[in-house]
């Protein structure tokens, strides 16, 4: 049956633009695909196809290319030379890695699907798939993603769903365009500020992992879908505790003091600032105070503020309040809090 597809596809020549050879049993990629050049759909999945042959490279007019449910065990290299191609779906298969240079010539790819593979890392050359909007990764083994994938900056869809992720990169907040973000079931802890950034995100899914609370800004975010369940989320609950006393290292006091005199433009510390650079690398990592507006340099009281979740939202079940963390500088500052920060009872 496949034969007979192929031979009368070889018939039309030139004039073949796509092939379907879906569930046909095939163990090898058909070597006369070179001879189809105006190729520009081809459907493999369901086979039994371990690599992609050489003359693939051929198919430069390629704009889809499903190999879905085969038996590649990596992102071939061959791919790099269809530079026309626009999606590429490689779901179900046994990848673990991408071959070198492969993300070189998919400068077309908008849709990459490598779901239910197993990858444990993706390449830093990710980022050279500069106009992909939809990257999915659902049910692999990723332990992390490479800040490199947050410089994609024409992404809308981002999904890592069912992996082993425990964060976030902090340059998340680059990806200006996304507009739906899937990390359910993972093991991320918390997620980063720059989260609050993605103005166009529309759709979270944090399902499943060990999250208690969500950064601060979080409750600004558009979003039109929210789903948390599964999380060991903070619950307003009032407990006494004892007061006590702000004890600062040396560090503290002098970090805290240059921090503030350059937020008021001081200009003498403006000026000597710029020949101390291990200075300038020790306060880049100072933080705002919730309360009094001040900066410090260690989170020196980790809060909790409650916001009911926005009446737009579509949300988990049983979701009242979403936790927000809030860092205050002192405790003199915690007892001027509003009412609806509290600090985190320790068990």
């Amino acid at each position: 049956m496949a034969e007979r597809l192929l031979i009368r596809a070889l018939k039309g020549g030139k004039n073949t633009k796509i092939i379907t050879l879906n569930g046909k049993n095939i163990t090898k990629m058909p070597s006369v695909l070179e001879k189809l050049p105006g190729l520009k759909t081809l459907y493999l999945q369901n086979n039994q196809i371990s690599k992609v042959c050489p003359e693939i490279s051929n198919l430069t007019q390629l704009t889809a290319l499903n190999l879905g449910n085969n038996l590649l065990e990596e992102v071939p290299q061959e791919m790099k030379y269809l530079t026309s191609l626009k999606k590429l779906h490689l779901f179900r298969n046994k990848i673990h890695r991408f071959a070198p240079g492969v993300c070189d010539g998919l400068q077309s790819l908008i849709l990459l699907n490598l779901n239910n593979n197993q990858l444990t890392w993706i390449p830093q050359e990710i980022s050279r798939l500069k106009n992909l909007r939809c990257l999915s990764i659902n049910h692999n083994q990723l332990a992390s993603i490479p800040r490199e994938l947050c410089f994609l900056e024409n992404l809308s869809e981002l999904q890592l769903n069912y992996n082993q992720l425990v964060c976030i990169p902090k340059e998340i907040k680059f990806l200006k365009k996304l507009q739906k973000l899937l990390l359910a079931r993972n093991n991320i802890k918390s997620l980063p500020e720059g989260l609050c950034d993605l103005f166009n995100l529309r759709i979270l899914d944090v399902a499943g992992n060990v999250i208690q609370m969500f950064p601060s800004g979080f409750q600004d975010l558009k979003l039109k879908e929210f789903y948390c369940e599964g999380n060991p989320l903070f619950l307003k609950w009032q407990v006494s505790a004892i007061k006590q006393e702000d004890v600062w290292s040396l560090q503290e006091i002098t970090s805290r003091f240059i921090m503030n005199q350059l937020a008021e433009k001081n200009p003498f510390l403006m000026k000597a600032i710029k020949w101390y650079p291990q200075v300038r690398s020790i306060i880049s990592q100072g933080r705002k105070c919730a309360i009094c507006g001040k900066f410090f340099l260690t989170i020196w009281l980790e809060c909790v503020e409650f916001f009911p979740p926005s009446k737009n939202w579509k949300i988990s079940r049983n979701l009242q309040l979403v936790p927000l963390r809030i860092l205050i500088c002192s405790y003199k500052c915690f007892y001027q809090r509003n009412p609806n920060i509290f600090g985190i009872a320790q068990r």
